[in-house]
């Protein structure tokens, strides 16, 4: 939860590195959050889509976190934020993606930051 919390705390922020315990500790509550909205949407209001405002809202709000935590993550394994349009190729772009962010972060310090496993060691 604490992964979570410190995400949305660094909202806009698209510099610096995210260790992947970070990002995958991040995705894990956004899914589980997401799935609880949706649940809630199809108690309030049944809607044919499945979708309801509830997940709508959500969804939109962490948007933006959750684009800056995949570019921090992207640092980390010393890549630019933009190696996150590699998932819109299709068929592999997804999985190269994926690739990246279960990769191990760059050990020391790399052009976009100290390295954050030896930031928490102190």
């Amino acid at each position: 939860m604490q992964y979570f919390i410190h995400v949305l705390k660094n909202y806009f922020v698209f510099t610096g590195r995210a260790r992947r315990k970070e990002y995958w500790m991040f995705t894990l509550f956004q899914f589980l959050f997401s799935l609880a909205a949706l649940m809630l949407d199809a108690i309030v209001d049944p809607s044919p889509t499945g979708f309801g405002l509830l997940y709508g809202v959500y969804t939109l709000a962490l948007l933006i976190p959750s684009l800056a935590v995949g570019v921090r993550r992207l640092h980390d394994i010393d890549k630019s934020g933009w190696f996150i349009l590699v998932a819109f190729i299709p068929l592999v772009g997804g999985i190269w993606l994926l690739v990246l962010l279960c990769t191990e972060g760059t050990r020391g310090d790399n052009e976009y930051g100290p390295d954050p496993k030896q930031v928490l060691a102190y």
